[in-house]
């Protein structure tokens, strides 16, 4: 079992040190793992053998809907009415522009399904503003990078139809009610830091809006926000399953995009259908050699291990799930989320479900957990990206971001020991 342990994860972090792929690391140490039992073409028969079954999935049909229907939104001018609905919830507040910024993401997170996406279409908005009404930039930028995360919670989000995938069919409509709260939780919560430390520092509270502007704002935010009730409405009435409402969704999109607001042509479609394919091809193989690399650590039993190895360091699962967060918050920091989600979430389940934990509060658990490693050096995409918009650098960033950080862990650990913020919705509308 020791050599298992070391074949499989010391050469998995060699590669990585060596700079190769993370999807190619995950599928290269599978098979070395294989190797141990097996021969060399049973082992690359095996691995094959599972990338293309992993990927045998209907649900895994939405993964490549959602990011088409995300980088349809990025373009077509949704980010920018979304900002336009901030602007007249938040324009009274201290710092007004920060909560504009915050609840920006928090819609167009929630719709484009993408942190970095949404870092990038809000922050690339704000940030000149901003910069123009004397905000420290890089405190704007750390508003960006730490709310960004949101919409990963907030539905439809990708990341849950993985973690439903890997655990083995969890309930997607549970889990995409599930994010409510906690997602919302943590905007507001970051609000509060936005506000106190904009009134400390003087920053400029907007005009009130005129009734037109509000009217104005509402009915060009309408139809995207519709998209939201469309999706998650059809999924929770069982009208459709979450593959098919992925469709629904870039039906919606483009139709909004292209035909209401015209913010896209005909002719701006193939190079956001590449992207999109391009996206898609990267997530698919990760996911497929992620799962060949979980039949690796079940074949050497590591994830029985595992288990059994943390709840041999105590009997109260306080205990556990402090240690747990712990290693979720430090693996957050160096690996990006998706292969977090699909390498660790096999090795942690057995140990959750030893301790009683619901599926559902621990695909949130998750989750959660490595929304704040993207915001966080040295592998954090959403900080880069964040960055990269505003022109600030990561070490100007670093201090203005810490008390956003403090409020993030603390809300991780709220959503950790309160499985009710988690459970509340889908108990209430699904029964669950």
């Amino acid at each position: 079992m020791n050599i298992t342990v070391l074949v499989l994860f010391g050469s998995f972090a060699l590669l990585m040190v060596l700079g190769i792929p993370i999807a190619f690391a995950i599928g290269v140490s599978a098979t070395l793992t294989f190797l141990l039992f097996m021969s060399v073409d049973q082992s690359l028969s095996i691995v094959a053998q599972q990338i293309a079954s992993g990927l045998d999935s209907f649900t895994l049909i939405a993964i490549p809907f959602f990011i088409l229907a995300g980088n349809i939104m990025n373009r077509g001018g949704i980010a920018l009415r979304l900002i336009d609905l901030a602007k007249v919830l938040a324009g009274r507040l201290p710092g007004s522009l920060a909560h504009v910024n915050i609840i920006s993401n928090m819609l167009f997170g929630a719709l484009s399904g993408s942190a970095v996406a949404s870092a990038a279409a809000v922050g690339g908005v704000m940030a000149p503003i901003q910069k123009r009404e004397g905000y420290d930039p890089a405190f704007s930028t750390a508003v960006n990078v730490t709310s960004c995360p949101t919409g990963l919670l907030i539905p439809p989000s990708t990341t849950l139809i993985v973690y439903s995938l890997i655990t083995g069919g969890t309930s997607i409509a549970a889990l995409f009610l599930a994010g409510y709260l906690p997602g919302i939780i943590m905007g507001l919560s970051l609000m509060v830091v936005a506000g106190i430390i904009s009134k400390r520092k003087g920053y400029p509270v907007a005009e009130k809006p005129s009734l037109a502007e509000v009217k104005s704002a509402v009915r060009q935010a309408i139809l995207p926000l519709g998209l939201i009730v469309v999706v998650i409405g059809g999924i929770i009435s069982g009208v459709f399953t979450a593959t098919e409402a992925s469709a629904i969704a870039v039906a919606y999109s483009l139709l909004l995009s292209l035909c209401w607001y015209r913010e896209i042509g005909v002719t701006d479609l193939p190079k956001i259908f590449i992207d999109s394919v391009v996206t898609t091809s990267i997530v698919l193989f990760l996911i497929g050699c992620s799962i060949a690399m979980s039949r690796a650590m079940a074949f050497g039993d590591i994830p029985l291990t595992i288990s059994s190895f943390m709840i041999g360091i105590s009997d109260n699962p306080i205990i556990i799930l402090l240690c747990i967060t712990v290693v979720l918050l430090v693996i957050g920091t160096f690996m990006d989320m998706t292969p977090a989600l699909l390498i660790f979430t096999p090795i942690l389940m057995p140990v959750m479900q030893d301790l009683g934990i619901d599926p559902v509060h621990f695909g949130i658990i998750m989750t959660i957990n490595l929304c704040v490693g993207i915001c966080t050096p040295p592998v954090g995409s959403a900080l880069f990206v964040g960055c990269s918009i505003s022109g600030v650098s990561i070490g100007q960033v670093m201090k203005p971001i810490l008390p956003f950080y403090l409020v993030l862990i603390a809300i991780v650990l709220l959503v950790t020991f309160v499985p009710q913020i988690s459970l509340f919705l889908p108990q209430l509308i699904l029964g669950y």
